[in-house]
């Protein structure tokens, strides 16, 4: 499920808003934010090991901090992933519309995106089994054509022009900070595409042996993604140049296949483009899934309507949560901006792990796996790189958020007996 959440979007859009902000240095920002993720992940490893509970850090907040800190996690969860699956599914549009060449391919985007949205949401209503079951065959077709991008990609690099790493940052960087807050900008856009392990987490209730399983679950799957990140990365910039791969990704968005389609290997276009769609649609698949779990665990408390916790007959499967998930995602869709939406997500998701590792620092010495310094570096560096997403979008993120706080508390107030 780590995989099938981490490797899509950020892999097969991400790293050209990186590279638009930071140029070739959008390599170091891979670097960084996976080094970033790593603690992060070990902070949501050790709190998911003692509270095996669906909700993640929406659990974590009311247990070791404050309910409001906790509502609030909640909220930031349900907006950030809510703006990284919307970005799934346009992408996902982006590549089928390219891999069929359709005409008029902004006509068909909208339309593409939901049918992929409905799609994904039908299968999670299937349950947690029959969701594993697809991701896995997901995610095996995803790897393949990740690898077989790099070995083609790096024997394409002997001919390529090596100016494409100079400079390193981009000279006219209009960035405050000037290249090193590009290069912050860039890791905080970068960190979201790590992001899907907290999905391990969220299933806290469902896997067997969770102090066991979640911790190794999370290291192996950053370690391989990680990896695969960095190498994508090189090839991409290496192949034609920060400036052109921010170009492919603002005006096609299908920005693996442009690139598959200069290398000397036909097939490996094919293997590109369909690794690339069922990726981005194995993302929206488990965004749906760990979203819907959030919704549930806040409809079993009240702060969310209670409607939100239905479960279906066999009890399995929080139904009311995932189609309201759903909705949500396929108005998201109808913005059709991937830089707004990926954006919007970044400084969400920063805020919510700064709450997660910060409720990680609560742990007593027993109950930790980890030295408390991996929380420190992870909490740090969450707020570090929160500073360099646009002023706007914080109003925003903090009013959803403030919104979700106070809106159930005044509506129990009205609602009780004089």
């Amino acid at each position: 499920m780590g995989l099938g959440s981490i490797l899509g979007t950020g892999v097969f859009v991400s790293i050209g808003l990186g590279a638009e902000v930071a140029g070739p240095a959008v390599v170091i920002a891979i670097a960084l934010a996976g080094m970033l993720a790593t603690c992060n992940a070990l902070s949501s490893a050790q709190l998911a090991a003692n509270h095996p509970h669906s909700g993640g850090t929406y659990e974590y907040g009311y247990r070791y901090l404050h309910p409001w800190l906790g509502v609030g996690a909640g909220w930031m969860f349900l907006s950030a992933k809510s703006a990284s699956a919307a970005t799934a599914a346009i992408g996902f549009a982006s590549y089928l519309t390219h891999f069929f060449q359709l005409e008029a391919a902004d006509t068909w985007s909208l339309p593409i995106a939901w049918t992929a949205i409905a799609l994904a949401t039908v299968i999670v209503l299937g349950g947690i089994q029959r969701s594993r079951q697809a991701t896995a065959c997901i995610v095996a077709w995803t790897l393949l054509g990740l690898v077989v991008f790099v070995v083609v990609g790096l024997g394409a690099l002997w001919k390529a022009d090596t100016s494409h790493w100079r400079p390193l940052f981009p000279p006219d960087a209009s960035q405050p900070g000037g290249p090193w807050g590009a290069l912050l900008k860039a890791t905080a856009l970068m960190f979201v595409a790590y992001a899907g392990y907290g999905r391990i987490a969220t299933l806290g209730e469902e896997v067997r042996q969770p102090r066991r399983t979640i911790p190794r679950a999370i290291i192996a799957t950053l370690l391989i993604t990680g990896s695969l990140y960095a190498l994508v990365g090189v090839v991409a910039v290496g192949t034609v140049g920060a400036p052109q791969l921010s170009r492919l990704t603002t005006q096609q968005g299908a920005v693996l296949d442009t690139l598959a389609r200069q290398f000397s290997v036909p097939a490996v276009r094919f293997v590109v483009s369909t690794a690339a769609l069922t990726a981005l649609l194995s993302v929206l698949l488990n965004l749906i899934l760990g979203l819907s779990r959030v919704v549930l665990s806040m409809g079993r408390r009240g702060d969310l309507p209670a409607f939100t916790a239905r479960l279906n007959a066999a009890r399995t499967t929080p139904y009311v949560a995932v189609l309201l998930v759903g909705l949500v995602i396929a108005a998201l869709v109808s913005l059709e901006s991937v830089r707004t939406t990926w954006s919007f997500a970044a400084m969400t998701v920063l805020a919510y792990y700064a709450i997660t590792n910060l409720a990680a620092l609560q742990l007593s010495r027993d109950e930790r796996l980890y030295h408390p310094l991996f929380a420190w570096i992870g909490l740090a560096g969450c707020l570090v790189l929160a500073c360099w997403v646009d002023a706007v979008l914080w109003v925003i993120g903090m009013a959803i958020a403030a919104t979700g706080i106070l809106l159930p508390r005044i509506l129990r107030r009205r609602s009780a007996p004089d």
